[in-house]
C-alpha cells in the first residue's frame, strides 16, 4: 500500500540556536542517527543557516545593498553547500545522501512530478537519502507569482512550494509514505499557542473522511505563526489533508525528540491517524 516509509521535514528554526544564534550540531547529530534509506527527508534552513555564515565572515554585519528577495538568495546559496555538509557529516556513511532542490513547476507539470518521484523512489533502491529543499536562491518572486497566476487560469489545484511545509505534504502524497512527520519548535498542535498543557495528542477518524473533516474543524483553533514568513499550525493543517486521503499518519512534534519516539508515542506529539 506504501511506496515510501516516511517523509519527514524540520523547520529553520529547528536547526539553530536561537540564543547564540548559530547552528545547532546536535539536532543534525540526532537525525543523521536515524536517517536510513527509505526516508525521504524535507529540510529547511539554508537561508537561515547562509545568513550565520555571511554574518560570521563579515564582522557581524548582514547584507544590506539589495532587494530582501535577493538578499534571501544570496543566504539561501551561502547556506545551502553548508545544511547539506552537516546532513554528510552525520548520516552513516554506508548511506549516500542526495541533495533535491525542487521548485513549485515540479509539482505542477505531470512530467516533472513524475521525474521527481521516479527520482525520489529510486533513493529508497539505491541505499540513498534524498535532503529536499526549496530552490531558494533561484526562485525570483515575480517570475513565480506570475507563472502560478497562470497555472490558476489552466487547472484547479496549484502547488506553490514556498512552505517546506507544503513541500512535505506534497512529496509524502507522491510517493504515498507511511508516514509524514513534520519536526517543529512546539510539542504539537496546541490549542492555546502560550500554552503547552494545551496539546491535541491525537486527531482520529473512524475512516479518511471523518479525519479530514476533523482536521478542517481544527484549523478553526489555529492562527499566526511563530516567526515573521512562516505559516504556522493553520497552514501544516491546510496541507496534511492530501497525504492523509493515501492513508498515511501525520506526526507534528519537536524537534528535541527522535523520530522513533515520536512514531511510538513515547513522548508528546499531535498525531493524525484513521482509528
Amino acid at each position: 500500500m506504501f511506496d515510501c516509509e516516511l517523509v519527514g521535514k524540520i523547520g529553520s528554526m529547528a536547526l539553530i540556536r536561537r540564543n547564540e544564534y548559530d547552528i545547532d550540531y546536535n539536532v543534525f547529530s540526532r537525525l543523521g542517527a536515524e536517517l536510513v534509506p527509505g526516508f525521504i527527508w524535507i529540510s529547511s534552513g539554508a537561508v537561515e543557516i547562509g545568513r550565520i555564515d555571511y554574518m560570521r565572515r563579515n564582522g557581524g554585519k548582514e547584507i544590506d545593498n539589495s532587494s530582501p528577495e535577493d538578499i534571501n538568495a544570496c543566504y539561501a546559496a551561502q547556506g545551502q553547500g553548508i545544511l547539506m555538509e552537516n546532513y554528510r557529516k552525520f548520516i552513516n556513511p554506508l548511506y549516500s545522501v542526495r541533495q533535491v532542490l525542487v521548485e513549485h513547476q515540479h509539482f505542477n507539470e505531470p512530467e516533472k512530478c513524475k521525474f521527481i518521484k521516479t527520482l525520489l523512489l529510486d533513493c529508497i533502491k539505491q541505499n540513498a537519502i534524498p535532503i529536499v529543499n526549496y530552490n531558494d536562491s533561484v526562485s525570483n518572486e515575480e517570475t513565480r507569482k506570475m507563472e502560478l497566476f497562470n497555472l490558476r487560469q489552466q487547472q484547479e489545484k496549484v502547488v506553490e512550494c514556498i512552505d517546506n511545509d507544503e513541500t512535505a505534504s506534497e512529496i509524502a502524497a507522491l510517493v504515498k509514505s507511511r508516514y509524514l512527520i513534520i519536526l517543529t519548535s512546539s510539542i504539537g498542535l496546541l490549542e492555546d499557542p502560550q500554552e503547552e498543557s494545551s496539546l491535541i495528542k491525537e486527531v482520529i477518524g473512524k475512516n479518511v473522511y471523518e479525519l479530514i473533516d476533523n482536521v478542517n474543524e481544527l484549523k478553526k483553533c489555529c492562527s499566526g505563526a511563530s516567526r515573521k514568513g512562516a505559516n504556522g499550525m493553520k497552514a501544516k493543517l491546510e496541507y496534511i489533508s492530501e497525504p492523509i486521503k493515501n492513508g498515511t499518519t501525520v506526526i507534528i512534534g519537536h524537534s528535541k525528540y527522535k523520530i522513533k519516539d515520536l512514531i511510538l508515542g513515547n513522548v508528546e506529539r499531535t498525531i493524525f491517524r484513521v482509528g
